[in-house]
């Protein structure tokens, strides 16, 4: 393999990584495999994300083919989304990560504010 095709490979690999890790698509990701959820139900689970990130986002997951979007034809619309098969093959990956930051964030915290201390005083 060249290295421009190894690094367009490369770079495609980074790009999902980047869009699967990010700060919002997990959150959004985890909510999407346990069936199908509305924009409003996700805007309360996902802490702190904006209306206009979620929507961005969303477009982009579903772009990215890990949500598929249902518009409902009633008044108001109604719009459901959903986790694709790709999504839901990652989603173990996705709770085993959130889990593992869970159980370490006190730790994280702690050592933070230790190196924090020590480089204070340099």
């Amino acid at each position: 393999m060249s290295i421009g095709r190894a690094q367009a490979r490369a770079c495609t690999v980074r790009e999902a990584l980047d869009r699967v890790g990010g700060k919002w698509s997990i959150g959004i990701l985890v909510a999407a495999a346990k069936g199908p959820v509305r924009f409003t139900e996700l805007e309360r689970q996902v802490e702190g994300i904006s209306r206009r990130m979620l929507t961005l986002t969303l477009r982009n997951l579903e772009r990215d083919g890990l949500l598929h979007r249902r518009v409902y034809p009633t008044v108001p619309p109604k719009v459901e989304y959903t986790a694709t098969p790709m999504a839901l093959e990652l989603y173990e990956s996705l709770v085993a990560l959130t889990d593992w930051a869970e159980r370490h964030r006190g730790a994280i915290s702690e050592a933070r504010a230790a190196y924090d201390r020590e480089h204070a005083a340099q």
